[in-house]
């Protein structure tokens, strides 16, 4: 088990901790998923029975474990939220913003943010299709969907993100006209 373990490790672990990235945007948090990943993955290796690759298998279980910590964030914030005094104390996150910690040209910063337009799903189909590189097929697999739902969601999320980037485009454009107006 430890060479296949090895093995699995060393052809898939930058792409998993990359879609874990892009799910939470929190290197920290990512990391301790992909920890997650690989401990479900040394305990149940053995009930592979191979009727995916191994590549949508690892993906699944990512996609799963991503998914269970939204589940467990939500809570926390909900029981956050209704034992706090919101007339009395304030919360400053320190944590940096994705955007803030990237950077990227400001087209990817613009398209990275959008992404948190899209829902867990969209997100995921988004993201294994044109980061990670996935067939429908394989992204199907992957989610547990028909090819059919991958197109229908993937179409839906790359609608929000066009969307979302022309409204972007709209506000540096009149951003642009009041700074030349403001200079002449």
């Amino acid at each position: 088990m430890n060479s296949e373990f090895r093995q699995l490790y060393e052809k898939y672990h930058q792409d998993l901790f990359q879609f874990l990235f892009y799910m939470v945007k929190n290197r920290e948090t990512a990391e301790d998923l992909i920890q997650e990943v690989y401990i479900k993955v040394l305990n149940n290796y053995k009930k592979f029975e191979g009727k995916s690759s191994e590549k949508t298998w690892l993906y699944s279980i990512a996609r799963n474990t991503a998914i269970d910590y939204f589940r467990k964030q939500k809570n926390w914030k909900k029981r956050l939220f209704s034992n706090f005094d919101w007339g009395r104390e304030t919360i400053k996150d320190e944590t940096p913003l994705p955007e803030e910690i990237a950077i990227l040209h400001d087209d990817i910063k613009t398209l990275y943010k959008s992404l948190d337009r899209c829902s867990v799903d969209q997100k995921s189909a988004l993201i294994l299709r044109y980061v990670q590189s996935l067939s429908i097929a394989e992204t199907a697999e992957v989610l547990g969907w028909t090819e059919s739902k991958v197109k229908t969601t993937q179409h839906r999320a790359l609608k929000v993100l066009k969307d979302m980037l022309e409204s972007e485009d709209e506000i540096r454009r009149w951003e642009d006209e009041r700074i030349n107006a403001g200079n002449r």
